[in-house]
């Protein structure tokens, strides 16, 4: 446990230096504006081209077709994780996240923060050509049926990549897994 924490606390360190420093744009930028743009498709086609890894941190997470496209993507091999609000699993009668644990897909619960707002998802993070998508775009259907969300798919930056990823696995660090049977 004490090693957990000091490796936590360095993670912080590298991350909060990182930020520190202007980063390089490279790569490419796709923009989804709900509910008159695809946003689903997009991040659903970006889903399906992982081939290693996807990193998914949600505050809520009840699209079914985003559900499946997780699902399939661990059936093929692609590691998939993910964090998600404690507070918004509890609350929310349509949540996926019990169909994935199901699955087989490990989902961990953020519980020191009042609300885990992230709504990223890393997809092959640590290969040549990573996506990072975020937004205010919540992995639900109202996201892109009702609200008015937004939704960017940065391709081909590496050092933001690795950045997202050491501050998504702060965060895992800190979260409680999800057992089995919904126990929480």
């Amino acid at each position: 446990m004490k090693a957990a924490v000091v490796f936590c606390a360095l993670l912080a360190l590298v991350v909060a230096s990182v930020r520190a420093e202007p980063l390089p744009a490279t790569g490419t930028v796709e923009v989804a504006f709900t509910p008159w743009d695809d946003a689903e498709g997009a991040l659903l086609r970006a889903v399906a081209a992982a081939n290693k890894a996807i990193y998914v941190q949600s505050f809520i997470f009840t699209s079914r077709t985003l559900g499946r496209a997780l699902i399939d993507a661990h059936q093929r091999g692609v590691a998939v994780t993910v964090l998600t609000d404690r507070e918004m699993l509890a609350k929310g009668d349509n949540s996926q996240i019990p169909r994935l644990v199901e699955a087989g897909i490990p989902v961990w619960l953020e519980v020191r923060y009042q609300s885990a707002h992230n709504k990223i998802m890393l997809i092959d993070p640590e290969e040549p050509h990573p996506i990072v998508v975020t937004g205010s775009y919540n992995f639900t259907y109202s996201a892109q049926a009702r609200n008015a969300e937004n939704l960017l798919l940065l391709r081909d930056n590496p050092r933001l990549a690795q950045i997202y990823l050491a501050n998504w696995r702060r965060h895992r660090g800190e979260a409680l897994a999800y057992e089995v049977g919904g126990a929480r």
